[in-house]
């Protein structure tokens, strides 16, 4: 029986490499925008920085929009990719107290030649783009360590 959204099918084939930096999208079970709520907005912002407290990743940007999150990781090695986002999803969902998150998740593995800081500025524009802020200083939800 086939999965109804294309992020399903997109873990077959997934491989992991330690160190490789990965763009990552995940979005909210029938796109309900979840993290409009501050409270749990906050919650997730918190749990992508204690991944890597975990030793899964390390965190280079992230942004949480209303219905998904994107986030750009560069793997420990410890976890494999789909454990590492499997992780900051069951952790946010137990902290909610809810299954929220749609199965799957999409995932970029960024080629040598691309420009990392160039992603991560187009992650954080993401709330201009969707009309949520005139300005990226006026939306808390994100992070970029060089920014």
């Amino acid at each position: 029986m086939g999965s109804p959204h294309h992020g399903y099918r997109l873990r077959h084939g997934r491989c992991s490499q330690p160190h490789q930096r990965y763009l990552i999208t995940a979005v909210t079970r029938n796109r309900t925008p979840c993290f409009a709520d501050i409270r749990r907005a906050r919650l997730l912002s918190r749990n992508f920085l204690e991944m890597d407290n975990q030793g899964a990743c390390t965190t280079l940007c992230f942004v949480v929009m209303p219905d998904h999150f994107h986030w750009l990781l560069d793997l420990s090695g410890k976890y494999s990719l789909s454990q590492t986002v499997g992780m900051l999803k069951s952790q946010t969902a137990r902290a909610i107290g809810q299954s929220i998150w749609q199965r799957g998740f999409h995932d970029h593995a960024l080629r040598r030649e691309e420009d990392t800081l160039h992603i991560a500025r187009y992650i954080v524009a993401n709330p201009l783009r969707a009309g949520l802020v005139k300005s990226i200083k006026d939306y808390p939800y994100w992070y970029a360590v060089w920014l």
